[in-house]
């Protein structure tokens, strides 16, 4: 069933009506809870269609990561043991790590292999 914009507004504000009625000791079969359930299906059908979310290349992860860890492209470069101007590189898309530099890059900044390889 395709759902219409229409649809999914009335859903995210029946969702928004709903919300303070469902708690988290709601019974399963509480008509609330089913209904925001089900409403919840509707937002979420539409907006992974309308609204996908791109996974990240292998530079925004790196980015992030460093951003997050709060080191520098200097100091990650040492601890990876290539040049900062390679760091750069990778940021910037210019270049891909080598597997064995993505596995280290995985190791030091703490990022998912499978986010990594795009899982």
């Amino acid at each position: 069933m395709k759902i219409t914009k229409e649809q999914y507004e009335f859903a995210l504000a029946r969702i928004e009506e709903l919300l303070p009625e469902v708690n988290d000791n709601a019974p399963a079969n509480d008509r609330s809870a089913v209904e925001l359930s089900l409403v919840s299906d509707v937002v979420i059908k539409y907006e992974k269609e309308h609204y996908p979310i791109a996974k990240p290349t292998v530079s925004e992860l790196i980015e992030l990561y460093l951003e997050e860890k709060g080191m520098t492209q200097k100091q990650l470069a040492a601890e990876i043991g290539v040049s900062p101007s390679r760091i750069n590189d990778y940021i910037s898309g210019r270049s891909e790590p080598t597997l064995k530099n993505a596995g280290l890059l995985c190791k030091v900044l703490q990022i998912p292999p499978s986010t990594m390889l795009g899982f």
